[in-house]
């Protein structure tokens, strides 16, 4: 298996450290401990391997992909996972509503979703970006796909979200005037605003929390149908 470049590594223990928040962490973790002996499925994990007992798909070929395979038409039958989760996922589908609805539907009733989404942060291809989603369009999200009801919280807060923005705007200035110089800028904005981070905790107790959180997200459980 190849192994992370140092840039890589940076990016994702530094900038991009989201989908290991607390509140990622404690919502996620006791999910896949229930999973035991289940089968469970990752919906675009990106080159890390969350958890060996779920599915990998991704709609590159990488060395822990087990499936490439596209978020709107996931090539599995309905009902046979006992949990899928997608970590900053859907905002790179251009329908996020069929995406959801496929992975809703491939979950067993009383199966679980894991369902993050980013709210505050910059573009960021990959391969392409499409959307923003609010507490209430995450709600949405779930409930066209016939999750009524879902545990909705804050991934990473208002901290972290001005954290994105205001790393992006000191790389964007320097880039202006050295194009060269933009992901070096970007790493040093990274190092030297990373503090700010350290207020998600608090800030995301506020009346006003759901401003600019860095991202949300929802657990919830299938329904069983009529009878």
């Amino acid at each position: 298996m190849n192994r992370p470049t140092w840039r890589q590594r940076f990016v994702r223990s530094v900038y991009a450290d989201h989908n290991n928040s607390p509140a990622v962490r404690a919502a996620l973790l006791p999910l896949l401990e229930a999973l035991e002996r289940g089968r469970g499925l990752n919906v675009g994990g990106g080159p890390s391997r969350l958890d060996d007992r779920l599915v990998h798909i991704d709609v590159i070929r990488h060395p822990v992909c087990d499936c490439v395979a596209d978020a709107r038409r996931l090539p599995f039958a309905s009902a046979v996972f006992d949990l899928a989760v997608a970590q900053e996922t859907v905002e790179h589908v251009e329908d996020p509503f069929q995406a959801v609805r496929e992975m809703v539907r491939v979950v067993r009733p009383g199966g679980r979703i894991y369902l993050q989404i980013p709210f505050v942060i910059g573009y960021h291809p990959g391969p392409e970006d499409y959307w923003r989603v609010t507490r209430a369009g995450l709600e949405a999200l779930l409930r066209q796909a016939g999750i009524p009801g879902a545990q909705i919280e804050i991934a990473v807060g208002p901290g972290t979200g001005f954290y994105r923005i205001a790393v992006e705007f000191v790389a964007g200035i320097v880039g202006r005037m050295v194009p060269a110089w933009y992901r070096p800028a970007k790493g040093v904005a990274s190092l030297l605003c990373y503090p700010v981070k350290w207020l998600d905790g608090w800030l995301a107790g506020g009346a006003e929390r759901d401003r600019i959180p860095g991202g949300y997200l929802a657990v919830a459980t299938k329904p069983h149908g009529p009878g």
